[in-house]
């Protein structure tokens, strides 16, 4: 049975990029997506058995970091950021870590990546097996 992954993403063509990714990968499929954290709060209730959140930080109405106060005491889920601005060793994957963010991933080309499978694909993947467990 695959993961369910719910994707948290303010640009719809990202969402769109991650979504064919996931799809690439057998055994992880996109249950829910989110333009905002607070949308991505209100998906969490309406499927509070996902697996694994892909999170953006710069998003409007509320950004992943606020996303990751309130949801990180109400999920089991593997949360790893997948953002252009929290690389690994930045101030802002450092506070996600602190907030409980399981994982970081970087955009290899900013906020629309859409060479992501190409460039971050294979570390994405690994990353998101490890989080499962089985890597």
């Amino acid at each position: 049975m695959p993961y369910k992954v719910m994707i948290v993403d303010d640009a719809a063509m990202m969402r769109l990029y991650i979504a064919s990714f996931l799809r690439s990968q057998k055994d992880f499929k996109v249950a829910a997506q989110a333009s905002n954290g607070e949308e991505a709060l209100e998906k969490m209730l309406e499927h509070p058995d996902l697996d694994l959140i892909l999170l953006d930080i710069e998003m409007p109405v509320m950004d992943g970091l606020e996303f990751l106060r309130h949801a990180r005491p109400n999920t089991t889920a593997k949360i790893c950021l997948l953002s252009s601005v929290a690389v690994n060793g930045s101030k802002h994957a450092a506070k996600a870590r602190e907030l409980g963010a399981d994982a970081v991933v970087a955009k290899p080309s900013g906020t629309v990546s859409h060479d992501l499978e190409e460039k971050a694909g294979a570390e994405l993947a690994g990353t998101m097996r490890s989080l499962m467990g089985a890597a």
